[in-house]
């Protein structure tokens, strides 16, 4: 996390209007090529989508992302200064599984209304809501859109994923501009200390910890249970295991011994447990090391550490 970028930075310079940003994220295919000008999440959750699509990710795009015209609200969306530093609200499992709904169905939505009206775009749907929503008066044209894109309903999903998007980060619906990005300021702040104690809130677990070498906390230990009972079961004998060879191996093996009945272990003691002995230490240390910048396990001293228990 990194705290957000003011508009216009010095040496920027503006550049020819291009299509307004509002909320025109949706689902596609990976056999649709984008052109350099769009932005692609990959990501087959619509969790994600929902959020992305809420008011509170769209007030912050527009405070962080730079103009690039003359005209009011044109602005470009860039990953580095909207998407990497957004904080993502600790949804529960059930609001992620409500967002999720209402982003689908809003989803197919427009989909079918262009599939029904070919011509119609995301632009104009979005266009004729805006004047909607601002009271203002639409001409003949902008009433078919309102028809024909099902603007009404449309808007209703909207606020009804922006209520939900408002609970996952526990805070009320009514919130003012300022007040919205004021707290994301803040929630960026906080989320970027706890990624420097290791603490690391992943969009995506499954992906992005494989592609870092760390197993999940559960995962870990689950699979670190047959090492515990090998442990056990070699106590007293005189042939030990031998340290495994593969980081995943390591990682089950370190939370297989944090997990055994002791308040905390050191790289010393792990590595005791194994026949290679104080030759494995450094190895052991380094995963231990990396399980707490990721969270996972905690020291007090930087020597000893003990598995971090959820509250």
């Amino acid at each position: 996390m990194t705290p957000p970028t003011p508009r216009n930075r010095p040496g920027e310079s503006n550049q020819a209007p291009t299509a307004k940003f509002r909320r025109e994220f949706c689902k596609r295919l990976g056999s649709i090529l984008p052109d350099d000008a769009l932005i692609c999440f990959a990501s087959d959750d619509a969790y994600n989508l929902g959020v992305l699509i809420s008011r509170y990710h769209l007030k912050w795009v527009q405070a962080n992302a730079f103009s690039i015209g003359i005209y009011k609200g044109d602005v470009r969306y860039r990953k580095t200064r909207t998407f990497d530093p957004f904080p993502f609200p600790n949804a529960s499992e059930d609001l992620k599984s409500k967002i999720r709904a209402a982003a689908e169905e809003l989803d197919a939505l427009r989909k079918q209304c262009q599939a029904d009206h070919p011509g119609l775009t995301l632009t104009q749907i979005y266009n004729v809501r805006e004047k909607l929503r601002g009271n203002e008066p639409l001409n003949e044209a902008e009433e078919a859109i309102k028809t024909r894109g099902l603007v009404l309903i449309l808007n209703e999903l909207h606020d009804k994923i922006d209520a939900l998007v408002a609970q996952a980060y526990g805070w009320p619906a009514d919130l003012s501009d300022e007040d919205i990005l004021a707290r994301l300021v803040a929630l960026n702040a906080q989320r970027a200390a706890e990624e420097k104690r290791g603490l690391i809130r992943w969009l995506r677990p499954d992906y992005q910890k494989a592609r870092a070498g760390i197993a999940d906390t559960q995962a870990a230990a689950e699979s670190g249970a047959q090492i515990v009972a090998t442990l056990v079961a070699e106590t007293g004998k005189t042939q030990k295991p031998s340290f495994p060879t593969s980081e995943v191996d390591r990682t089950a093996a370190v939370f297989a011994a944090l997990a055994m009945p002791t308040s905390s272990l050191d790289a010393a003691a792990i590595a005791r447990m194994y026949r290679q002995g104080a030759r494995v230490e450094p190895a052991v240390f380094r995963v231990l090391a990396a399980l707490a910048r990721l969270g996972h396990v905690h020291s007090s001293d930087g020597k000893s550490f003990a598995l971090r228990r959820a509250a």
